[in-house]
Formats: structure tokens, C-alpha cells, sequence
């Protein structure tokens, strides 16, 4: 009998060649997200076109984005910022991104093409690669890719734009919990695994519910590590 491996076919390479705006605006999402731009800091343009190799006209597009994205703020005359976020955002965001990925597990279960399921088990399998390197980057943008294709195999145009404008200013603290909790993040491999389970046998109610709970958890962890961890909630 042929292995998994075997059996699901590689993600596919055949994808667009980035612009420079995709690549500056993805490198300074990834900067925000993981850490190495700390909630409060101030961006200074010539600073950064200078850090980072380009001109302004690229940088002040991607800035643009991200504020939409709400991951920075940006103020007239006083330039960007790292955005912060509090604990009752925090919690009011999970909410309602657990309510987002309920309905979209309990859609994709009914409407998911075969193609669906061998390309999400196939992602699965190499993020479960990326968390037995400890390779917490690249393990997060493929647990990322992983939900966002779930809510497109949902076939609702609707939920994917509602979940679309929620998804970015989440991100940063979904990748915390599994910084600060080695713990969180072993679980968070078992959920993904009992959530393509669910998918593959077409359970819509028991993916639905394992979705919502997988958020929950996710936001519990962050919770508790400010409670013990004040300086840190700006997060």
C-alpha cells in the first residue's frame, strides 16, 4: 500500500511571480506578525527605505494595506505605528472569527471538491512537517493558508471577504500563542488533525464545532499568558 505521502500530490509551483509591492508588503506583514516589529514601535519612512531597499512610492502602498489590514496605524503629520491590541478586542475578535470558521467547516464539508481535500491534506501534512523542524514561520503561514482554503472551499464569496478583513489584524496573535505555548501549539497540531478528519468524512457539524473550539483555545492561551503577563497585552 502506497504512504500518505504517496498518495497526496505536492502543493503546485505554477504560482504568479510576486511584484515588488507583494515582497516589501509581505516582508513587513511578517515583521509585525513574528515579532521583530513590536506593537508601539514608530516606522519611520527614510528609515525604512533605506532598511529595506526601496523607495518610498512602494513603501507608503504597502503601508496603506496594512493599515487596512489594521495591523498599523497611521496618523496625519505623525507618520505610522505598530498597532496594539487589547484584551477585549482580543477576546471580541476570536469571537467572531470562531463564529466565521463555524459556518464556513460546516459549508466546506458540504460543497469541497476532491481536489479540495487532497490539496488541504497535502498542506496539512507539510505543516506538520514545518512543527517537527520547530520551524514556527513557515509552520504558521502554512496553518494560515490551511484556514483560508477552508473558507474558500465554502463557496460563499460573502464570508470569505467578512473573514478577509478580519484575518489580518488576527494573525499576530494567533502566531503568539504558539510562541508563548509549546504546549498550545502540540494541541493545536492534534486539532488540525481531528479537523481534517472531520473534513474528509464530510462531518459538517463536528467540523463546525471543532473549528469554533480550535479559535477558543487559541484565544484562552493568548488571554492567560497577558494575565500573567501584563507588559506583554499590547500585542
Amino acid at each position: 500500500m502506497r504512504s500518505m505521502n504517496e498518495m497526496v500530490p505536492p502543493l503546485s509551483l505554477d504560482l504568479p511571480i510576486p511584484t515588488l509591492h507583494d515582497g516589501l508588503l509581505g516582508r513587513l506583514r511578517d515583521m509585525i506578525i513574528e515579532g521583530e516589529l513590536p506593537p508601539g514601535t514608530r516606522l519611520r519612512e527614510r528609515e525604512l527605505t533605506e532598511w529595506l531597499g526601496v523607495s518610498r512610492t512602494p513603501l507608503r502602498e504597502a503601508l496603506k494595506v496594512l493599515a487596512a489590514e489594521r495591523l498599523i496605524e497611521l496618523t496625519p503629520n505623525r507618520g505610522a505605528r505598530i498597532a496594539s491590541l487589547g484584551e477585549a478586542e482580543i477576546r471580541h475578535m476570536f469571537e467572531l472569527m470562531g463564529a466565521l470558521e463555524a459556518l464556513a467547516g460546516r459549508l466546506a464539508a458540504a460543497r469541497a471538491s476532491e481536489a479540495d481535500l487532497l490539496e488541504l491534506r497535502s498542506m496539512h501534512l507539510q505543516m506538520c512537517a514545518h512543527y517537527v523542524r520547530r520551524d514556527l514561520p513557515a509552520y504558521f503561514r502554512l496553518n494560515q493558508a490551511i484556514h483560508r482554503r477552508i473558507v474558500a472551499a465554502a463557496g460563499n464569496p460573502l464570508l470569505a471577504q467578512s473573514y478577509d478583513q478580519l484575518a489580518g489584524r488576527i494573525r499576530r496573535p494567533r502566531f503568539l500563542a504558539s510562541q508563548w505555548s509549546p504546549e498550545r501549539w502540540a494541541h493545536a497540531i492534534e486539532e488540525h488533525e481531528a479537523i481534517m478528519l472531520a473534513l474528509t468524512a464530510r462531518d459538517g457539524a463536528l467540523l463546525s464545532r471543532l473549528l469554533e473550539d480550535h479559535l477558543a483555545h487559541k484565544a484562552e492561551a493568548i488571554l492567560t499568558h497577558i494575565a500573567a503577563a501584563p507588559i506583554d497585552a499590547a500585542v
